[in-house]
């Protein structure tokens, strides 16, 4: 199949498969005679492989360590293990970082009066360096 269909096929845009194939995370693709990608089912499998790893929110680097793994029949479990464990922690890590954002933003648009006022809590709380307390005024 050419690119397109692959494309159709897999779930991820040409655009991609192209920059895929570029940073050498799948294997150059076969060529008709015409000079054409041509994709084949093993070729869809693996790009159904990464699209399922960006998914999950594996990184580029992570899911070639993993498609590494994928095609080696000797790889141990364990190594697989540790990387979606390690990915695991990153995910909690950023888990924490996005609910302490919510939580910041979501005090600072409760003490604003959200009126006419100039005076606005929310930049006052843009405007602190991290650990600052507030002066109480609005103005930099």
């Amino acid at each position: 199949m050419n690119i397109g269909e692959a494309a159709h096929a897999s779930g991820i845009t040409a655009k991609m498969i192209r920059h895929y194939e570029s940073i050498q995370l799948i294997k150059p693709s076969a060529r008709s005679d015409a000079g054409y990608r041509t994709y084949n089912e093993n070729d869809l499998h693996t790009l159904r492989f990464i699209k399922r790893a960006r998914k999950l929110g594996f990184a580029l680097d992570q899911i070639r360590d993993l498609l590494s793994l994928w095609n080696d029949a000797h790889r141990a479990s364990a190594d697989v293990k540790a990387i979606a464990l390690a990915h695991v922690e990153d995910l909690n890590k950023r888990v924490a970082e996005l609910t302490e954002m919510r939580d910041t933003l979501q005090h600072l648009a409760q003490t604003c009066n959200g009126d006419a006022r100039a005076d606005c809590p929310i930049l006052q709380g843009l405007a602190q360096a991290d650990g600052e307390e507030s002066s109480g005024c609005c103005s930099h």
